[in-house]
């Protein structure tokens, strides 16, 4: 499980100014399983991808179009290395994890994206994340006034490019047929972003293999990203309920209901009956704290 020491080490990654840092914070995710490891291979692993994009990309002569530049990466990751989506085991919590991303060449779309930047980046390739709805993307920027001009690569498929008919149909596919397409949806991730976005996958994964208690860690790393997130708060509230620790979800749900109420904005049927519901958890931990002492 996570230390004091592994969020700080995290949040201080996340608020680095330095381009890679992503990647050191990244590699706290997987101590909520494993506590502490060696990071070196995974960072020697990185290290090596970079310098063999960096010789590709030389061999392209000056000013290599962005075509040739991706085309390069994506022979190198998806060719040669072997990297692809892991569709078969999508809820795989390792996919989340860039020891196992590395060392078994297959991961969740974020994470291979990650990868992909962070190779390229050390081979002066302009690269940036994408929070795409349902599946998070990688821009290279043309550096032209245009951002339509710009290449939109999904590296969980082989490096395809995607043109707009293929982000329209992906958008479909993952935010329902009424979906409308907008390419403020293709908005460029902030490593901040990223991990915020990686640490929730991984959170969900939890949730849906009933492993409350490595959910709740992730959610401590949420919080510590963001320690007004409401929302968050209310899951690690729930979470210890779950795990039957009656103090901190007493104390998480009640900070819950106390920060919806100052809120003062309008509540729909629907987050009545969730504040409903908190509610009713609150009454039923407030007579089990107090029966403990």
């Amino acid at each position: 499980m996570l230390t004091t020491d592994d969020i700080r080490e995290f949040l201080d990654a996340a608020r680095s100014p330095v381009d890679g840092d992503v990647i050191r914070a990244a590699l706290v995710l997987p101590r909520i399983e494993r506590g502490q490891y060696d990071t070196a291979p995974t960072l020697r692993q990185i290290t090596r991808l970079g310098a063999i994009a960096t010789v590709r990309i030389e061999r392209l002569g000056d000013h290599p179009s962005p075509q040739a530049q991706v085309d390069a990466l994506n022979a190198l990751l998806f060719e040669d290395e072997g990297f692809h989506g892991n569709i078969p085991q999508y809820e795989d919590p390792r996919n989340s994890f860039l020891p196992d991303v590395l060392e078994r060449r297959t991961g969740l779309p974020i994470a291979l994206a990650v990868v992909y930047v962070e190779v390229g980046r050390r081979a002066g390739v302009p690269l940036q994340g994408v929070n795409f709805p349902g599946h998070f993307l990688v821009r290279h920027r043309s550096g032209r006034r245009s951002a339509e001009r710009d290449l939109i690569v999904d590296p969980f498929h082989g490096g395809a490019i995607l043109g707009p008919s293929d982000l329209r149909a992906l958008l479909r596919k993952v935010a329902g047929e009424d979906a409308a397409f907008d390419r403020r949806l293709l908005v460029e991730a902030s490593d901040r972003d990223t991990l915020v976005r990686m640490t929730t996958n991984l959170k969900r994964t939890y949730v849906s293999l009933r492993a409350y208690a490595h959910a709740r860690a992730a959610t401590d790393l949420l919080l510590a990203l963001d320690p007004l997130s409401v929302g968050e708060l209310r899951d690690r509230g729930l979470l210890a309920y779950h795990l039957r620790d009656f103090a901190p979800a007493l104390r998480d749900l009640e900070g819950y209901l106390a920060a919806a109420s100052r809120s003062g904005g309008p509540v729909d049927e629907e987050q009545r009956e969730e504040y409903q519901q908190v509610w009713e958890h609150v009454k039923a931990l407030r007579r089990r704290v107090a029966g403990f002492n």
